[in-house]
C-alpha cells in the first residue's frame, strides 16, 4: 500500500500532492480541525485518491487500460468534483468488488471516506449543493466474533519464544497479550512515558491513557531495559522498542514479522492470529478470568464507545453456559419408552396374516 507516512516518524507526512486540491483541504480539514491521527488520513487520502483515479478513467480522460497506479489525481478541479453522480460511485463500488475482489468491509471502508468527503464538501465547506453519495447504503457486513488466544495458547507463547533478542520479544508479547494495546501504541512507545507502575499510551486521534502494568510487564521490561542498555549502536535512545542491528525504533512491520515468528515457534501459526488478535486475547482474558467489567475493559483498550467494548460479552462461555443450564429443561434425561404389551389369544390372532391355501 502506497504511503506518504515516514516510517521512522508515523506523525509526519509529505504533503498529498497527487490528489485534488478539494481533497488536500479535506485531508487538513481532517488533521487539524477534527483531529484524526496522521494514519487515519493517510488512509483517506489513499482511498480518495483511488476513487478519483477511477472517475479519472471511467470518464475516458485516461486510456481505458491504463492502471489506477499510473493515472494522476491532481488538477482536478471543483467541476470533476462537482459532476460526481450517484451512479459512478456504484460503478466504483462494482469495479472494487468485481475487478479488485474487495471484501464488504474494504467496500464500506472506502465508500465512508468517499461519504465523509461530499459530507466536508457540502455541510462544512459549503462548496457543493448536493451530495450524490448520500442516500448510498454502505455494504452489510458479517458480524464476526474477534479471534484470540486460549489462556493455553497464551502460555504456550509465552513458553516457546525463540528469538536472537529474546529479553525484547518476550517483552513484546508480554505487553501485548497483558496490556491489550494496538501495534502503533505498543510502536509508539518511549522510556519517559513509564512512570512507576503505570505506561502512557498514546493512541487513535492522539488520545492519551494510563495502563498499569502487573507484574509480568514489570519484570519483563525490567530485563529487556538492562539488556537494551546494553547495546553498542543505540540510535533512537528514547525508544522503548529497537533495532538490535540498527539501534533505531522498531517499526510496524518489523514488530508483525516478531509476532509472526513467536507464533511459528510455538505451532501456532497458520490460525490466523496477528498483533491485532494479541489485543483481543488479553481483553478475552481480562473479561473472562479476571471478571473484568465493561467500563474498565474500555478505559483499558482506549475504546471511544462501551458498545465497542461490549463485543467480548459474547465470547464469555462460561456465562453462556450457566445460562444453558439454568434452563428448567436442562435435567431432563433420556427415558426410553415403555415395551408395548405382547399380543396373546383373540388380539394376536387380529394381527395375524391369513393363511395361503
Amino acid at each position: 500500500m502506497s504511503s506518504y507516512l515516514d516510517p521512522v516518524h508515523p506523525s509526519r507526512h509529505t504533503p498529498y500532492t497527487d490528489v485534488p486540491k478539494d481533497v488536500m483541504d479535506y485531508l487538513r480539514y481532517l488533521e487539524t480541525i477534527i483531529n484524526r491521527s496522521p494514519r487515519t488520513v493517510n488512509g483517506y487520502y489513499i482511498d480518495l485518491r483511488t476513487f478519483f483515479r477511477f472517475l479519472v478513467r471511467y470518464r475516458s480522460q485516461a486510456p481505458a487500460d491504463q492502471p489506477l497506479e499510473q493515472i494522476s489525481a491532481a488538477g482536478l478541479d471543483t467541476g470533476f468534483i462537482r459532476a460526481v453522480t450517484k451512479e459512478e460511485i456504484y460503478e466504483y463500488l462494482y469495479y472494487l468488488s468485481s475487478q479488485r475482489q474487495n471484501q464488504p468491509a474494504a467496500r464500506a471502508r472506502k465508500l465512508s471516506s468517499i461519504k465523509g468527503f461530499f459530507h466536508y464538501m457540502t455541510a462544512k465547506a459549503g462548496i457543493l449543493e448536493s451530495d450524490p453519495s448520500e442516500d448510498i447504503s454502505v455494504p452489510a457486513l458479517r458480524k464476526a466474533l474477534p479471534k484470540y488466544l486460549s489462556l493455553e495458547e497464551s502460555i504456550d507463547l509465552l513458553k516457546n519464544i525463540q528469538s536472537d533478542f529474546y529479553e525484547r520479544d518476550f517483552c513484546i508479547i508480554t505487553l501485548f497479550l497483558n496490556c491489550g494495546m494496538r501495534l502503533s501504541e505498543l510502536v509508539g512507545i518511549d522510556l519517559t512515558d513509564f512512570k512507576e507502575d503505570t505506561i502512557r499510551i498514546v493512541g487513535k486521534g492522539d488520545k492519551e491513557r494510563l495502563v498499569y502494568l502487573n507484574p509480568a510487564c514489570m519484570g519483563a521490561l525490567r530485563t529487556y531495559i538492562d539488556a537494551r542498555a546494553k547495546l553498542p549502536n543505540l540510535r533512537d535512545k528514547n525508544a522503548l522498542f529497537i533495532s538490535q542491528r540498527t539501534g533505531k525504533r522498531l517499526g510496524n512491520r518489523r514488530v508483525e514479522q516478531i509476532v509472526d515468528n513467536c507464533l511459528r515457534a510455538a505451532g501456532l501459526d497458520g490460525k490466523g492470529y496477528s498483533p491485532h488478535k494479541l489485543r483481543h486475547t488479553a481483553a478475552t482474558l481480562m473479561y473472562r478470568h479476571g471478571d473484568v467489567d465493561m467500563l474498565a475493559l474500555k478505559e483499558i483498550l482506549g475504546h471511544e464507545h462501551v458498545s465497542t467494548t461490549e463485543i467480548y460479552t459474547h465470547i464469555n462461555t462460561q456465562k453462556l453456559q450457566d445460562a444453558a443450564n439454568a434452563s428448567p429443561l436442562s435435567r431432563m434425561k433420556f427415558s426410553p419408552p415403555a415395551p408395548e404389551r405382547p399380543l396373546d389369544g383373540d388380539d394376536a390372532a387380529e394381527d395375524r396374516p391369513e393363511e395361503q391355501p
